[in-house]
């Protein structure tokens, strides 16, 4: 009996600074008589923060999802220069890395493991000798080294947030797709998540976040991409696409737009009464 070759995963070549990571071509998407997502097109580069914007429904969990491969679409999206279908499952864990919005694990895996779970497409591979370097270093970015040894299960919601992108983080894959990795945490591990994301995209990541708080999207964003019903409505530098005539109208609510102080970067607030 003559045994199949089976092909050995390609791993990913390096790309320079601004070149496209993924490139989105009229995205669709349907679930059963619904659009999710409507003809979007949209482009993320190497070295970049771009961040996901709009209300609740308006697809943008969605769109991470068709580029992680994980929901059914037409039209086009590549990842790495190629076709999303190009590549296989492990080629594709080589190329980009998923935070869920939910997290759930039954077992008590200790937090060291978890993380450890982000080195498996490297397996077999040579760089599959950076695996301690790479957990320890994402354990260390994300401030959960001190409790390395403790049962998964027995975290708060905020530390099992921060080992999630831990084990992202670990992959060390040259994009990320995060969906709201700052939601159930504390104004400091916030504001240090963006540090981290902002200190991958410089060291040449693409980084998609999805994020609800318009504040953190336009302080540490380079681009925002605002989603609404499903369509791309606006992509750019903050300061250009989060006027508030446009945040207004996507959000339904009277908004107000003004220049920070110190950096100019949009500070977005709803308008409200003076109380009393």
């Amino acid at each position: 009996m003559i045994g199949l070759r089976v092909r050995r995963p390609i791993t990913p070549r390096p790309v320079p600074p601004g070149s496209a990571a993924v490139e989105i071509r009229g995205l669709q998407v349907e679930r059963g008589a619904r659009t999710v997502l409507d003809g979007v097109d949209l482009t993320v580069r190497t070295g970049e923060v771009l961040a996901l914007v709009g209300p609740n429904g308006a697809g943008k969990s969605t769109l991470l999802a068709a580029v992680g491969g994980d929901v059914a679409f037409t039209g086009g999206i590549s990842v790495d220069g190629a076709p999303l279908a190009t590549w296989g499952h492990t080629e594709l864990a080589m190329r980009r890395a998923i935070l869920l919005q939910r997290q759930t694990m039954s077992f008590p895996f200790t937090v060291a493991q978890v993380v450890r779970m982000g080195r498996a497409p490297w397996a077999g591979t040579p760089l599959e000798d950076d695996d301690d370097a790479a957990v320890a270093e994402a354990m260390r970015e994300t401030d959960v080294s001190e409790f390395a040894d403790r049962p998964h299960p027995r975290l708060s919601g905020g530390e099992q947030a921060r080992v999630a992108l831990a084990r992202v983080l670990a992959q060390r894959t040259g994009t990320l797709l995060l969906d709201e990795p700052t939601a159930a945490l504390d104004l400091h591990h916030q504001e240090m998540v963006f540090d981290v994301v902002r200190e991958r995209a410089s060291a040449g990541a693409a980084v998609v976040t999805v994020v609800h708080d318009l504040g953190l999207a336009a302080a540490h964003a380079d681009r925002v991409a605002v989603l609404a019903e499903g369509r791309l409505v606006a992509c750019g530098p903050p300061g250009d696409v989060l006027t508030a005539e446009m945040l207004s109208a996507v959000y339904r609510h009277d908004i107000e737009v003004l220049p920070h102080p110190r950096t100019g970067r949009p500070l977005i607030l709803p308008r409200r009464a003076a109380p009393g």
